[in-house]
């Protein structure tokens, strides 16, 4: 006769915890059959007031003592790095500890795409202790899971992509413009309204943020203009006619795709209006 494993019997728990937990609220949980599980164990569909919503997660779920860590608990990416960050559905990660029967959670998706800003190649989504997932936390849990979830939706999703690319979260009363110069580079200007200064995130110099403000965009000897031209050290002669904002170089087409987003955002900085 076949054995049975025991890490079933735990996986089982776990699974059934998890279930048991969201359906007393109202949720919606749909579970993957073992022989279509890729990485995801259920599908949950959130509930609103009685009424169903459209955001959806997929959640990975691990039962036993084995994942636990000094922060937790740790839950193996594996081989699911591009699909856990990449797929149209955020992962959600829980863990079930058979000794206090309690769940923890994590945003896998979120950490991959850290990691990867980072460029890091994660091998382990950290569940920390203190994520206690129950009756008491799950309206918190829902709350920022579909808070995340709905960054995905409509023209947010637009925002969500560029934000996640840069290592940002734009608001959404931010005035956000992208471009893609002839190197294949990215460019995002970033006007918060009320704020006297924009901000260039380039992907050229790490995302790294960069304050500009219009009087700062020059189209030629911003960085030579300190010197007089018989006083140019020889390496800077090359960029007396090179466009600028502040310190950072820029081609033609750069400089007036910026003019064009200072021009766009005028309304942005000005107090009266804001």
């Amino acid at each position: 006769m076949a054995g049975v494993p025991r890490s079933r019997r735990t996986g089982r728990a776990a699974v059934n915890c998890l279930r048991a937990l969201l359906e007393r609220h109202d949720h919606i949980v749909q579970e993957v059959d073992g022989q279509n599980d890729f990485g995801e164990d259920l599908y949950v569909t959130f509930t609103d007031g009685g009424q169903t919503t459209g955001d959806v997660v997929k959640v990975q779920v691990k039962g036993g003592k084995s994942w636990r860590r000094s922060y937790g608990y740790g839950v193996p990416v594996a081989q699911h790095s591009e699909t856990w960050a990449n797929g149209n559905v955020p992962v959600i990660c829980v863990v079930y500890d058979p000794d206090d029967e309690e769940l923890y959670w994590a945003n896998a998706t979120v950490q991959l795409l850290q990691a990867r800003r980072e460029r890091v190649a994660l091998k382990t989504i950290r569940v920390p202790s203190e994520a206690l997932l129950n009756d008491a936390s799950l309206p918190d849990f829902v709350s920022r899971v579909r808070h995340y979830v709905g960054r995905y939706r409509g023209n947010r999703a637009l925002l969500t992509e560029l934000g996640e690319m840069a290592g940002v979260e734009f608001g959404t009363a931010d005035l956000v413009l992208h471009f893609i110069n002839v190197h294949g580079e990215d460019l995002i200007f970033w006007q918060r309204r009320g704020e006297d200064f924009a901000t260039l995130l380039h992907s050229d110099l790490d995302w790294d943020p960069q304050r500009i403000t219009p009087d700062m965009l020059r189209f030629s000897g911003g960085l030579t203009a300190r010197y007089e031209l018989d006083e140019l050290p020889e390496w800077m002669r090359a960029f007396a006619n090179v466009p600028t904002v502040g310190d950072v170089i820029l081609d033609d087409d750069e400089a007036t795709w910026l003019a064009a987003c200072f021009s766009a955002s005028r309304w942005a900085r000005d107090p009266d209006y804001n």
